[in-house]
């Protein structure tokens, strides 16, 4: 089957497990639909527990050479794994436009961030700090160094699945850790052209272990294991609290990176033309598939009227296809989109105006793949189900505030705490705004979404648990920190 171009794939996208490619144990599979087209894009390996556990005992044997390799040497792999993929940036983007239903563009855009973040981790090899400082006692020195935690289980989602993958991968891999990744069941073939990239790079078989299939089979069985040190995952709330209680059973390190019902403030002060921008960035781009998206436009009074009149003129003009003139694509697959309509429903029902959007895209060649129309709500309540569960798609809607005290109460009147932004020119209001908005990510005249790879990212309330990736916050995650004293006698010398 051919997918992109240069780009062969395999009958059956399969495990890498020990520097292997190889299926399922089982035999199983599973389907893999093409977002943009609603067609059969491949069949994937669908792994259980069985496939988990040789996958990790394969990186726990790995795994004291890796880590005894030292930071620097393992750095210089990464650096080959950075490479590689941007020799391969053309083939590595067609692969994630098919498999998400996103323009060859957008995808680009992706693979460009997953590379900056490899090189910035890559280069973290050169800088792998503990610490020096003083001592309590005469002749004593203390200082603390950095080291493994052994075998790392990473699960991510499928919304950037390739920038998803350098998030977790490169900074665990650094460290010194031998890795499980399980690959989102909806993007499973970037990840498995990502285990192509490393195995040519260099990497020591065992050491980068990419498993397919499916949360309950494959994905719980990895958190459940008890040689994997440490797990970090994204995706859902609901899914995050269950990883949580398992992990804590068993005292296993654990990173979580959340929901969001995130926040763009408007102002009565700001240039409503960006304004405007900012707002469609953050609500559509990505078909809204973003842990980072604007699913809330917080409006004040004053320019209300004006702002919801352009913002519904520019939504009317948004082209929804994989064109590279298009806007957004397609949503992941027929259940999210299926889920998003009923979110909308729910919403109307609830007593909220739908101002534009609000199904599936019909009527032309886009009615047999996964297309969701730009939806704007209005009159949803802070409390409902609408403003307390996050519907993951091109969605939005307005909330008319009397000014800023109502616009910050609004802002945190959320179960979820990972980014918000105003839209203001005032600068005692946005200096306010950073200090009182209870999220981890707090942008000023631009959008919810776009951190970047050498900044911390990550939330607060359901949104996380407090732990931030990447960033040279995300060493903390991957490594154990250990203190060492000496003691030394002048006499002796």
């Amino acid at each position: 089957m051919k997918t992109s171009k240069d780009t062969d794939f395999p009958t059956v996208i399969p495990n890498w497990i020990n520097g292997r490619e190889q299926a399922s144990l089982s035999g199983r599979t599973f389907s893999k639909m093409a977002p943009a087209a609603g067609d059969l894009l491949c069949e994937v390996s669908r792994s259980d527990r069985e496939d988990i556990n040789l996958a990790v005992e394969a990186a726990r044997d790995s795994q004291p050479a890796w880590g005894g390799m030292g930071a620097l040497r393992r750095g210089m792999i990464l650096f080959k794994i950075a490479r590689a993929m941007e020799d391969h940036t053309e083939q590595l983007a067609g692969i994630v436009a098919e498999e998400t239903g996103r323009s060859p563009k957008e995808a680009v855009g992706e693979v460009g961030a997953a590379i900056q973040c490899a090189m910035f981790y890559a280069s973290e090899g050169q800088r792998f700090y503990g610490r020096t400082t003083t001592s309590g006692m005469e002749h004593r020195s203390a200082m603390t160094l950095r080291q493994p935690i052994g075998v790392a289980g990473l699960i991510i989602a499928a919304n950037t699945p390739i920038a998803n993958l350098a998030w977790k991968v490169f900074p665990a891999l650094v460290c010194g850790n031998s890795v499980v990744l399980k690959a989102a069941e909806d993007t499973p073939c970037s990840a498995w052209y990502f285990g192509r990239f490393a195995k040519e790079a260099g990497i020591p078989d065992g050491v980068l272990n990419i498993v397919q299939g499916f949360g309950p089979e494959a994905g719980q069985p990895l958190v459940e294991h008890p040689n994997v040190g440490v797990v970090s995952f994204t995706g859902s709330t609901e899914v995050g609290r269950t990883i949580a209680g398992i992990t804590a059973a068993r005292l296993a390190k654990v990173s979580l990176e959340l929901g969001g019902k995130n926040a763009l403030v408007v102002a009565d002060d700001c240039n409503l033309d960006a304004a405007v921008k900012w707002t469609l960035l953050s609500a559509f781009s990505n078909a809204g598939q973003r842990c980072a998206a604007a699913s809330r436009i917080i409006v004040m009074r004053g320019v209300y009227g004006l702002f919801k009149t352009r913002l519904l003129e520019a939504v009317g003009k948004l082209k929804v296809g994989i064109r590279e003139d298009c806007d957004f694509g397609a949503v992941i697959n027929e259940r999210q989109l299926n889920k998003m309509i009923e979110g909308i429903r729910n919403a109307v029902d609830a007593g909220a105006s739908l101002l534009a959007g609000g199904g599936r895209i019909t009527g032309d060649e886009r009615a047999s793949g996964f297309y969701m129309q730009p939806t704007v709500l209005e009159g949803v309540t802070a409390d409902s189900d609408y403003c307390r569960n996050e519907l993951f798609g091109p969605i939005t809607a307005l909330f008319e505030v009397s000014g800023f005290e109502e616009a910050i109460d609004l802002v945190n009147d959320s179960p979820y705490g990972l980014t918000a932004c105003l839209h203001s020119g005032s600068l005692n209001r946005c200096q306010e705004f950073i200090r009182r908005t209870e999220v981890g990510v707090v942008s000023i005249n631009a959008g919810t979404h776009g951190s970047e790879p050498h900044m911390p990212f990550g939330g607060r309330k359901q949104s996380g648990n407090g732990t931030r990736e990447p960033s040279t916050e995300a060493l903390d995650i991957y490594s154990n920190l250990k203190d060492v004293y000496t003691l030394h006698d002048p006499g002796m010398v």
